[in-house]
């Protein structure tokens, strides 16, 4: 059977794909499959950013990188469903990421 794109699919397939790869990566960390849980969990991040709205992440904005702490990414263009930038402690050089590892930068109650 020929898989569908994440980008033809609908919302509820896609929703349907990520629950089943994180189903499918809870059974192969369980089983110490780190290699399976890794490519597991990428698919799950890409279906992920299917569901977002790339006009919601803007050129020239800074974000936080879901999962790393600390560490920033600036965009500097989109292509589709990843924002190409670099990372502010600059140790890569320009790189995609997906969006759906991007998360707004918590604003202060006093800015």
């Amino acid at each position: 059977m020929q898989e569908k794109r994440y980008s033809t699919m609908t919302t509820y397939e896609l929703q349907q794909e990520i629950a089943a790869l994180n189903e499918k990566a809870r059974k192969a960390e369980q089983m110490g499959m780190v290699n399976e849980y890794a490519v597991l969990e990428r698919k799950a991040i890409m279906a992920k950013a299917y569901l977002l709205n790339p006009d919601d992440f803007k050129p020239g904005e800074i974000y936080q990188i879901e999962g790393d702490p600390g560490t920033y990414f600036k965009i500097e263009y989109m292509n589709g469903v990843f924002a190409w930038g670099f990372r502010l402690n600059g140790t890569k050089g320009e790189e995609a990421l997906p969006i759906s590892i991007l998360k707004q930068i918590e604003k202060k109650e006093d800015e």
